[in-house]
């Protein structure tokens, strides 16, 4: 009996490219970031090749003495691709193609593919291939005669459809299948919302920058057994888990999918529901990692990127974390943040502040509530020590006499008329 034989992946070894548009701007941050992409993906970085231009050349991305600098590269290298910064037209995709001789690919293939492999859930799995039909419908695009096809048999004489219509007419079809799939996901999702809004909790949405830590901090607070890991998107489902404070009072806690720069439009449509976690939240936590040297970058990216999804107005912790990567304290500081801590979510440095600090927010939200409750209503002080702040409870002849901070539904539901609260 012959053996079984491994079939071994071939890794791929990528050359990146990046235009600088202007001096002193963070293309080469931008390229390193790409490098990161490229290795969460399962690639090699084969090497590097900037170019500064006024502006990206419409036909090749690049200009003609780079293109042949490229072609060099490649050949020096033994590269088997290249991997653009920016998301390519399809003339820009198939000029390099036909320039190169080799794979071409772009910054918004690259996180399609990461997400397409990190994806677990139904929904996540739905929003991946949304995204990707849709970055290749944009694709089709002029691609040629070579397309088109005859057909065979009696009644498809003449010139046929073209493969071309055919791709698209079919990704067309599944993108209105999915469409309406992650409609009743979003049905779903709404009416799990408004199950949460029925009751007096609040949410946080713990937002930040890919890989600034946002995963552990859910697991360091509530014992999420979310996935942990030091790659960008370890984690694209987002996970709510309730954190009970030491005064008692309970606040949902979510993570979101991480932010990054050039976040393709793609995704930003196909993750809209689950992005929007963070519209329908109480609060923000902002996680940042503050051992990265971009890191007031990636604060402007997450809020610019928060903007564009009209999550505004809200009250907002930052929390400066991977605290014990850094050697030397920095000034630290969050002038959109209401407040901000340094922390170290790994460690579990700087947790009970965290707390604390939520506490402090819920309490501002909340009224001070001094009643006393026939025993027949007993059951209701049990709604008060899950949704609000017990500070007394006393059993008195007349009732039970209660001091608490309570959210402002409850206390009006509780103090319908003035003599039933002590003002």
């Amino acid at each position: 009996m012959a053996e079984p034989f491994a079939i071994e992946e071939l890794q791929e070894n990528v050359i990146l490219v990046g235009v600088s548009l202007k001096e002193e701007d963070d293309a080469w941050d931008s390229l390193d970031e790409l490098a990161e992409l490229v290795d969460t993906a399962g690639a090699n970085v084969a090497g590097a090749l900037m170019q500064n231009r006024e502006g990206i050349h419409p036909g090749t991305y690049i200009g003609s003495g780079k293109l042949d600098e490229l072609k060099r590269l490649i050949e020096a290298s033994e590269a088997t691709g290249i991997v653009c910064d920016d998301e390519l037209s399809p003339a820009q995709l198939r000029n390099l193609e036909e320039a190169l001789d080799t794979k071409v690919m772009d910054r918004t293939l690259i996180i399609l593919d990461i997400f397409a492999s990190r994806a677990s859930t139904s929904e996540g799995k739905i929003q991946v291939e949304l995204a990707q039909l849709k970055y290749r419908l944009s694709r089709l695009a002029g691609l040629g005669k070579s397309l088109s096809r005859l057909g065979g048999g009696i009644g498809t004489r003449g010139p046929g459809e073209k493969k071309l219509e055919m791709d698209r007419r079919y990704i067309k079809e599944r993108i209105a299948q999915l469409n309406r799939e992650l409609a009743q996901v979003r049905k779903h999702r709404e009416l799990t919302r408004q199950g949460r809004n029925k009751n007096p909790w609040k949410v946080a949405a713990i937002v930040g920058y890919t890989n600034a830590g946002k995963s552990t901090l859910l697991n360091r607070l509530t014992q999420a057994g979310v996935l942990e890991e030091d790659k960008l998107f370890a984690t694209l489902d987002p996970t709510t888990r309730s954190l009970k404070l030491d005064s008692g009072q309970e606040i949902l806690l979510t993570d979101t999918v991480g932010f990054i720069r050039k976040l393709p439009h793609h995704l930003i449509e196909a993750f809209k529901s689950t992005l929007e976690e963070a519209k329908y939240a109480d609060y923000l936590i902002h996680v940042v990692d503050a051992s990265n040297p971009q890191m007031d970058k990636q604060m402007h990216i997450v809020y610019q990127t928060l903007e564009s999804l009209g999550v505004t107005n809200k009250k907002i912790i930052t929390l400066f974390n991977k605290l014990d990567k850094i050697e030397e304290p920095l000034q630290l500081r969050d002038l959109k943040a209401d407040q901000t801590l340094k922390i170290s979510a790994a460690e579990g440095t700087g947790l009970d502040q965290v707390r604390e600090a939520l506490e402090e927010m819920l309490r501002e939200e909340t009224c001070f509530l001094e009643k006393t409750f026939s025993y027949d209503l007993a059951g209701q002080i049990q709604s008060i020590r899950k949704y609000g702040e017990l500070i007394l409870e006393e059993y008195r002849e007349g009732g039970i006499f209660v001091k608490a901070f309570v959210p402002r539904e409850m206390y009006d539901r509780f103090c319908q008329d003035e003599m039933d609260c002590v003002k």
